[in-house]
């Protein structure tokens, strides 16, 4: 299910990849998405704002369920058009075995936009 091991990067690589965390302000049904998906919007704190999102999550979670719950997101993609939906950071998760996503989380509350290390 999850594939090959990746080729093997430097530090310098992972470096370049800025994963944050952020407390999730907003969770709305995402129905025009071709997938089922929460329209989401998180703080991650002074330094990055609030910025918007989507996740196909609704298999484990529902937008109330979302609310004031801190993710993990890479926020420094481009921001990517989804139908008439800007997405401004990846959220991210793991596929359990039935393939459905559950989110990647910090086990103690940690100041939004921490960075992962």
């Amino acid at each position: 299910m999850s594939g090959a091991a990746k080729p093997e990067i430097v530090y310098a690589d992972f470096d370049r990849v800025d994963i944050r965390v952020g407390t999730v302000v907003e969770a709305q049904p995402f129905p025009e998405a071709r997938k089922p998906a929460v329209k989401l919007t998180v703080d991650f704190g002074p330094e990055i704002g609030v910025k918007k999102t989507s996740a196909q999550i609704t298999r484990h979670y529902t937008p109330e369920a979302l609310l004031g719950r801190q993710v993990l997101a890479v926020v420094n993609f481009p921001p990517r058009q989804i139908g008439k939906f800007m997405s401004e950071v990846l959220t991210l998760g793991f596929a359990d075995a039935a393939g459905d996503v559950v989110l990647a989380a910090v086990d103690k509350p940690v100041p939004d936009g921490a960075r992962l290390h």
